[in-house]
């Protein structure tokens, strides 16, 4: 059996324009993500959406009275006395987010009881610092042997936004542009941001990373839409700190009623074998040994340029004792020709022995304070 959308919007079948508009208002506030922490909230959200847009609109409406959810969507013909007796075909287009700001005006009713200030977002909140936009072509070291991350499904349909990419995508709702079409207004997607992790190689160097997405778009006609690949070219500049974000306008999703969203990908250090990063500055921590941290020795420290750089230490190293090499750290965001500070953390092994003998020894010859 096909779905039954009165059901979902819990009406009667024979129910008005403005009963449908006032169930689909409560049932679509009562079910919406930001508000309900239901696990299912979600799917019931985007099964609410589709019952509207088919029950608002009379064409739809009167081929589902007659040939029912699966006349609706497959092109069944009506035998019936359908209009025209032609064949039909309907696919939700798979965001309730954007049939709930069409609804709406693109306005969100949840400011009318929590104050614009509250936050929206179901994101995880990733701390933006710089606004970079790619929409233009940019100065970057190209790597023509890194491999496509090809992120498979369209961005807005069929599963949702975590579907777009793998991993952490998620949308950012607010405010969005929107554009008056003909009588309608169009308003753009939510945000549709996405963790990228880089190495501090490819931030000590600089790199472009090629990512592979799919989407879909208007053809021609204004209104059947087409699946196709796109390939980003996401330059990263020398030194940009963790958080940067990087933006491609409007290179999402691409429907009959909306805008397509901006891509945001959000910069994630990697975990280094050898550091950790510090704003400009990397930190490496050297073990030594008690005898070394007492008598003085010569470490040798990695650098990021694969170098080895000897650090001689002649005085008494204590546990948690800082070292600093100038101009051995990453690059200035805003200045790369300098750069930040190697900074050598060192960590002391103590023995988990100590023969009687030199017990006494160090007993005798160490000072008592």
């Amino acid at each position: 059996m096909g779905k039954d959308y009165y059901k979902t919007l819990g009406i009667p079948k024979g129910s008005n324009e403005d009963e449908i508009k006032k169930a689909y208002r409560r049932m679509a506030l009562r079910f919406h993500p930001d508000k309900n922490t239901d696990p299912n909230a979600e799917e019931k959200f985007k099964e609410i959406a589709e019952a509207y847009e088919v029950l608002s609109d009379p064409k739809k409406r009167v081929v589902y009275d007659q040939l029912g959810e699966e006349g609706l969507k497959t092109g069944g013909s009506s035998s019936s006395g359908a209009p025209g007796n032609s064949t039909h075909h309907y696919t939700f287009h798979g965001d309730p987010h954007a049939t709930f700001a069409s609804f709406f005006g693109g306005s969100n009713p949840f400011d009318m009881f929590f104050g614009s200030s509250r936050s929206h977002s179901r994101s995880n909140g990733f701390p933006f610092h710089n606004d970079h936009s790619n929409g233009a072509e940019q100065d970057a070291e190209m790597d023509e042997d890194e491999h496509f991350a090809h992120f498979g499904r369209p961005f807005g349909f069929q599963g949702g936004m975590n579907n777009g990419f793998p991993g952490e995508g998620r949308r950012r709702r607010g405010a969005a542009p929107s554009e008056r079409v003909g009588t309608n207004r169009k308003h753009q997607d939510a945000l549709v941001v996405h963790e990228l992790k880089v190495s501090l190689e490819e931030i000590f160097h600089g790199c472009t990373k090629r990512m592979k997405i799919t989407r879909r778009r208007l053809n021609p006609d204004g209104r059947s839409m087409r699946t196709e690949d796109k390939i980003l070219n996401i330059v990263i500049k020398k030194g940009w700190k963790e958080g940067t974000k990087i933006t491609f306008p409007k290179e999402g999703d691409e429907t009959p009623e909306n805008i397509p969203a901006d891509i945001v990908f959000v910069l994630k250090d990697k975990g280094h074998a050898h550091f950790k990063r510090d704003g400009s500055n990397i930190i490496y921590n050297c073990k030594i040994t008690l005898k070394e941290a007492l008598c003085g020795c010569t470490v040798s420290i990695p650098t990021l340029e694969n170098r080895v750089i000897s650090l001689p230490c002649h005085d008494i190293i204590k546990p948690g004792t800082l070292k600093r090499v100038r101009g051995e750290g990453l690059p200035f965001p805003k200045n790369p020709s300098q750069r930040g500070d190697l900074i050598v953390e060192f960590s002391v092994r103590f023995p988990d022995r100590i023969p009687p003998q030199s017990r006494e020894i160090i007993r005798q010859h160490l000072p008592q304070s």
